[in-house]
């Protein structure tokens, strides 16, 4: 099975369901959005610029 199968099949399952919620929630909570945002600078700063 490949691995975007696997995953489709997870993401249908009630324990996949359950970490798209949470992942949504957390997604939702200002700080977490914040962490995000420099952890993402973070990544964009360190990469060569052309």
């Amino acid at each position: 099975m490949a691995l975007m199968d696997k995953l489709r099949a997870y993401l249908h399952s009630s324990q996949g369901k359950q970490a798209v919620e949470k992942a949504k929630r957390m997604a939702e909570d200002p700080s977490n959005q914040r962490k995000a945002r420099q952890f993402f600078d973070k990544l964009r700063s360190r990469r060569p610029h052309h």
